[in-house]
């Protein structure tokens, strides 16, 4: 490659530097590589063949999000092979409450400088994700941003596209009064509340990488950077198996935000908080930041990253299979008539 400038350079963006990035990237996005791929990484698009056997109807899902201030955690840790985990799986997971299969991926990395070492790290964590979904890293951009970003900090965000059968597209209106609620636990915070979670643990100036016998020895700040569980393979082998009503994706806004957009009006998520499976870091959060208990469930998973809905009869069976592939399924709760959205009792 003979592309070089001097004078952009001088401005604080080194090209070459870029090419260094994408020549380490490449052995990453080399596990994604699916059927579908049909273009190599460095062209001006993404190249994806769309496989439609089995499809009647296809229609195209996506999903777009970033991993937001945990980012800020990856750069106190100096770790940052797997914030790339968390971008991937707040799309996938999205999409795949549709009942959508994701196809593909790509990626946006702006920095205040680009350290090829630290930008490939960062996209060996996308390629982790996209391995864990089933996706394929069909591209991206890097883009050098001086002045903009502090040289050692960057932003990262990113976007998936999945399909679906039009006739097995999951609608919330199939669920009725009676139903179960299954919950799949999450690894932990995931991807949401950390400004809040920055705030009560004071990061920028506390000590976050000592052990903390609560966490079960893990520092504060290990457990902050455990990357959001992706549960996209898992829900695909139970949508094959049962006939599932509706998914919600707990992210921002807990479980008041996330569980009612899988309800229809005049109905409500009745969970058993005697159910719930609650990780210590949410007490810790809760006891350090004097945080009342509706604000942690408006704001935090609470330890369940995917809620699932079916028919009582069919529990038994999504809990077998769930737990087959991998989940630590349960029951937290029912669909009853009312108008509240989420009871907690």
């Amino acid at each position: 490659m003979k592309s070089h400038s001097e004078s952009y350079k001088a401005a604080g963006v080194d090209i070459t530097a870029g090419y260094q990035a994408v020549e380490l990237m490449k052995e990453h996005i080399a596990k994604t590589v699916t059927g579908g791929v049909m273009s190599a990484i460095g062209g001006f698009g993404g190249l994806f063949e769309l496989d439609m056997t089995g499809i009647t109807k296809p229609v195209l899902v996506s999903g777009t999000d970033g991993v937001g201030t945990k980012l800020k955690l990856a750069f106190l840790m100096d770790k940052h092979d797997t914030v790339g985990i968390d971008c991937v799986a707040m799309c996938v997971n999205d999409i795949i409450c549709c009942g959508a299969k994701p196809l593909f991926f790509l990626d946006y990395i702006a920095v205040g400088k680009n350290f090829p070492e630290k930008v490939a790290a960062v996209v060996s964590g996308v390629a982790d994700g996209c391995v864990q979904s089933g996706a394929a890293l069909i591209g991206g951009e890097t883009a050098e941003m001086p002045g903009f970003y502090p040289e050692d900090e960057y932003d990262l965000a990113g976007f998936a596209v999945g399909v679906v059968d039009k006739e097995k597209m999951l609608n919330p209106e199939n669920v009725k009064e009676g139903d179960v609620l299954i919950a799949l636990p999450s690894s932990g915070v995931h991807s949401n509340g950390f400004s809040l979670v920055r705030r009560v643990f004071d990061v920028e100036h506390a000590d976050i990488t000592s052990p903390v016998e609560a966490l079960g020895g893990k520092s504060i700040g290990e457990t902050l950077l455990t990357p959001t569980k992706i549960y996209v393979k898992p829900m695909l082998k139970l949508m094959q198996e049962v006939k599932v009503k509706a998914v919600s994706h707990i992210t921002g806004g807990g479980f008041y935000e996330n569980i009612p957009r899988s309800i229809p009006k005049g109905l409500s998520a009745k969970i058993e908080k005697s159910a719930l499976r609650i990780p210590p870091i949410f007490s810790l959060i809760a006891q350090k930041g004097n945080i009342p208990e509706r604000d942690m469930f408006n704001t935090f998973n609470m330890g369940v990253g995917m809620c699932v809905i079916v028919a009582k009869e069919d529990a038994e069976k999504s809990l077998a299979l769930l737990q087959a592939a991998g989940e630590d399924a349960y029951v937290m709760g029912e669909i009853v008539s009312s108008d509240e959205g989420v009871i907690l009792c």
